[in-house]
């Protein structure tokens, strides 16, 4: 049985296990290159929490084990992974003839980024041959110059003698520096927000450039807090009448997928903070929840359906879509090509930036009813959980 099968089998007891165990579960119980055990180790790491990738991290980073720095490198790569990066894995050890990088990033935009992985900087990293491995990637044909740089991933956040060392050198203008643990807080910041133009900000930040001034970084930090008030700023359109409306928005989206999960037989991973997809994209799911709402005549539920969700479920195979409604207990799954029959008949909040649909569920006598236009309803009950 494979690591990903006893996972699904029982989560719990893989949860319980140190990634040192783990790696002694599968195949040879060793990591090397195109090995049984690497194979199963990477298929678990992409199907796991990202709040296990980062236990893993300072498991390796806390407690060396002899293949801690190889269980880091593939650590590094599923992070990448889940910043939407197309990752190309890198060996473990070198080999002659081969490129010797840790793992090849590259973004939607076309930029390449050679990653290094280093569990401390305590002795000096030599930069050149690490610069030869993207001389020898552009000399292949698989990047090009202008388009690419390197990203060193340091176990330690004291880094100020290789930052030296990398400002003293000619490849100052191509190389960056970042902590496993940053790498990890980006991860999470990603997963926790929605607008597809903050997300491109902050793979910026992995792209040399200068600094000198400080705007960009300024509008990243602005606009991450703005996307944090979306959900109180899209409630002011909700129809008046409400008897309460809590000011703190809720936040049970992962119950709602852990059910998903259960119901569909299947493993989904966070993207944002509402989408989610299976490891190899193939099945993708926006989950949106509301609290529930109570009006003189009436009670229900309330979401915004934006058009990014929209083209997230047109990527995958096949595309749904859950409505939270009001706690995990009431989960409506959709598929989404019998939700977007639906779109035209929602109503839909213009704003100069951005749009955005009016998703209303009505409560009527535990049925659930889909609001539209019009007073067209639908029926929902059937897509019960």
């Amino acid at each position: 049985m494979s690591l990903l099968d006893y996972w699904l089998q029982d989560q719990k007891q893989i949860s319980s296990k140190t990634v040192q165990q783990i790696i002694s579960f599968a195949g040879e119980g060793h990591l090397r290159d195109d090995s049984a055990t690497s194979n199963e180790f990477r298929e678990l790491l992409e199907n796991i929490p990202p709040e296990m990738l980062q236990i893993y991290a300072h498991q390796c980073l806390e407690q060396p084990f002899s293949d801690s720095g190889y269980v880091l490198q593939d650590i590094v790569n599923e992070i990448g992974s889940r910043l939407d990066f197309d990752i190309k894995r890198g060996r473990y050890r070198g080999k002659q003839g081969l490129i010797g990088f840790d793992g090849l990033w590259k973004w939607k935009n076309g930029h390449a980024i050679i990653v290094e992985v280093k569990t401390t900087d305590a002795y000096r990293i030599n930069i050149n041959t690490i610069a030869d491995y993207r001389k020898a990637l552009i000399q292949n044909g698989e990047i090009t110059e202008s388009n690419s740089s390197i990203l060193i991933v340091v176990g330690r956040e004291d880094t100020g003698d290789l930052e030296a060392q990398i400002r003293g050198s000619r490849h100052a203008w191509d190389m960056r520096l970042i902590s496993v643990e940053s790498l990890i807080r980006l991860m999470l910041l990603k997963q926790s927000i929605e607008d597809p133009q903050i997300i491109q900000k902050m793979y910026e930040i992995l792209v040399p450039m200068e600094f000198t001034k400080l705007d960009e970084i300024i509008e990243i930090i602005f606009s991450t807090a703005e996307d944090m008030k979306v959900v109180h700023i899209e409630e002011e359109d909700i129809e008046t009448g409400l008897k309460e409306a809590p000011s703190l928005p809720v936040a049970y989206h992962k119950e709602c997928v852990a059910r998903i999960e259960s119901h569909l037989h299947k493993s989904f991973m966070p993207r944002t903070r509402v989408l989610y997809s299976t490891s190899n994209n193939d099945i993708a799911l926006v989950c949106i929840v509301s609290r529930e709402y109570v009006t003189r005549d009436k009670k229900g539920y309330w979401f915004g359906f934006h058009p990014y969700q929209a083209d997230f479920l047109k990527s995958a195979n096949k595309g749904y879509i859950a409505l939270g409604c009001g706690s995990k207990e009431i989960v409506l799954l959709l598929e989404f090509t019998t939700f977007e029959k639906w779109l035209n008949d929602m109503n839909k909040t213009e704003r100069p930036n951005r749009y955005y649909w009016h998703v209303h569920v009505d409560n009527d006598e535990n049925k659930l009813i889909l609001r539209l236009k019009n007073q067209k309803k639908i029926e929902l009950t059937s897509y019960l959980i």
